[in-house]
């Protein structure tokens, strides 16, 4: 019988040290990761919001006179202000239904027929990083220029000025698209290869849907989260641009706040805090409208009865 009884396994002083001192290492280095963490977000924090918070001070803020919102109340005052940011964003928009147009049939198109040309569309996507803007606004300033003296007999010509329309000028929605396209490219290319379209397609098709039904209803709410991604950066890049505007004579958002930045200092740092703002709040917008909800159509559900 003592034989079949299992003994307890002997216990020294040491071992019950090491055994006690083991939770406490396990403790010490769970929290280092935790503290690095901490640390990298506060720095990475602190450089983005301390300039922040040192141009609020600059605006509101003036030596010998104390505080003073005097900036903030005069924008929606100021001549051209509001002109020139919904022109921006009604740019940013059509840039947005144009890219997003151009690329998503594309894209879909070469991913079911012809897979041997995606290297091809990836490099005509990514060609606007290789050139300058710069270069293309001299371009496509040279064809404006030649097109009214050349073109005046025909059709054309009424085409030429249309674009240059200074109300809502089309040869920007046309240059920021070409822009935008590498952009839109990589994020929409990212969620296609997440998403096993020739299957989605043949099961709906084998369903008698058609091809709009198809693009609509079926692989698009699938692509929500990269539509969300290319409209993002498309936004951001609409609003963040200057040269091509400024060289072509047009006064968007980022034209108008350097316009204003030799007369009125203090108005032109608060236009550009109340820009991030506003860029921020659609950026947002756009986040969350990228997030599939449990109701729409591509988004996981769950059953209530467990089998």
């Amino acid at each position: 019988m003592a034989a079949m009884t299992p003994t307890a396994p002997d216990v020294t002083p040491e071992s019950g040290a090491r055994a006690a001192a083991a939770p406490t290492t396990r403790v010490r280095t769970r929290r280092r990761p935790r503290l690095w963490r901490g640390l990298v977000l506060g720095l990475g924090g602190a450089y983005f919001l301390v300039p922040l918070v040192a141009s609020f001070v600059f605006t509101v803020h003036t030596p010998g006179q104390g505080l003073s919102f005097e900036a903030y109340t005069a924008l929606l005052s100021a001549d051209g202000f509001t002109e020139s940011l919904l022109l921006s964003l009604g740019l940013a928009a059509a840039t947005i239904a144009l890219s997003l147009l151009l690329a998503v049939p594309a894209l879909v198109a070469v991913r079911l027929g012809a897979p041997r040309l995606r290297p091809v569309v990836e490099v005509m996507c990514m060609l606007p990083l290789v050139v300058p803007p710069i270069a293309l606004v001299t371009g496509i300033s040279t064809v404006l220029r030649w097109g009214p003296d050349h073109l005046s007999r025909t059709p054309l010509y009424q085409t030429f000025l249309a674009v240059q329309n200074e109300d809502f000028p089309v040869v920007l929605v046309l240059a920021y698209t070409v822009m935008a396209l590498p952009f839109v490219h990589r994020s929409l290319d990212a969620g296609l290869r997440a998403v096993d379209v020739p299957t989605l397609v043949e099961a709906a098709r084998n369903c008698g849907a058609s091809w709009p039904y198809v693009m609509l209803r079926v692989i698009l709410p699938n692509l929500r989260s990269s539509l969300a991604g290319a409209a993002f950066l498309t936004l951001a890049l609409v609003l963040g641009e200057f040269s091509i505007a400024s060289v072509l004579g047009f006064r968007p958002f980022a034209v108008w706040i350097v316009s204003i930045s030799g007369a009125q200092a203090r108005m032109s740092v608060a236009v550009s805090l109340l820009s991030l703002l506003i860029t921020w709040l659609l950026l947002l917008v756009l986040s969350r409208a990228g997030t599939a909800s449990a109701g729409t159509p591509g988004a996981p559900r769950t059953s209530r009865k467990e089998s």
